[in-house]
């Protein structure tokens, strides 16, 4: 039997290209985006970051004793991203989106489907799922952050990091993140543990691609 990491992305893999090869994220990473579009992009990714901590939490009140080790990763997992969405806050007020806006925007129905099903999940399906939420946000951020936050600041003309603090640091932390990540899927044989992490790759996949579709 594979390495259950392993076997996930082997199962997922077609999601993660189905993103990959998107006309708006190739475009993205090739050229960057027009600030009206980088600025929805964000307050789409606000809500995606606000929303993490919770549904960790949740699923961690879930886990039962013959997960413990994930609850603890979780545990520490959320310490780790405890006030990221203010790095995305802050990057949207350098771009000109203020505060009370980012706080007041509506996400769309494919951040609402992503939030909505990751919470429903980790309560009704299987807590272990939220790992599945997890690999493919950390996948997307490590694999491709950096390089689409080049794309973004050459586009705008921004200087540093101003303005793409949140995915460029994200681009680096996830790719470690990632190494804690495959250690704790190797510890899982549970079945239906697996096919639940595997089920929530693909949602979580689909609906960030759906996310960068339609911005």
């Amino acid at each position: 039997m594979l390495p259950f990491f392993a076997d996930l992305v082997l199962r997922t893999d077609e999601a993660r290209r189905d993103f990959e090869t998107h006309p708006v994220v190739l475009d993205a990473v090739a050229h960057g985006m027009s600030i009206e579009r980088y600025r929805k992009l964000l307050l789409e990714l606000y809500q995606v970051v606000w929303h993490f901590n919770p549904v960790c939490a949740a699923a961690a009140s879930r886990v039962t004793d013959a997960h413990r080790q994930v609850r603890y990763f979780l545990y520490e997992h959320m310490h780790e991203e405890s006030g990221h969405e203010e790095w995305v806050m802050n990057d949207l007020e350098a771009v000109g989106v203020q505060p009370d806006d980012t706080r007041g925007y509506s996400p769309s129905v494919h951040v609402l489907a992503l939030t909505g099903f990751n919470y429903w999940s980790a309560d009704r399906r299987h807590p272990c799922s939220v790992l599945g939420m997890m690999y493919a946000l950390e996948v997307i951020a490590s694999v491709y952050g950096g390089t689409f936050s080049s794309a973004i600041r050459d586009s705008l003309l921004l200087e540093g990091d101003r303005g793409v603090s949140f995915i460029s640091s994200h681009a680096t932390m996830d790719a470690e993140h990632m190494i804690e990540l495959r250690q704790v899927l190797n510890t899982l044989t549970d079945e239906a543990a697996r096919e639940a992490i595997v089920e929530s790759t693909l949602v979580n996949f689909q609906q960030i691609t759906g996310i960068f579709a339609a911005i």
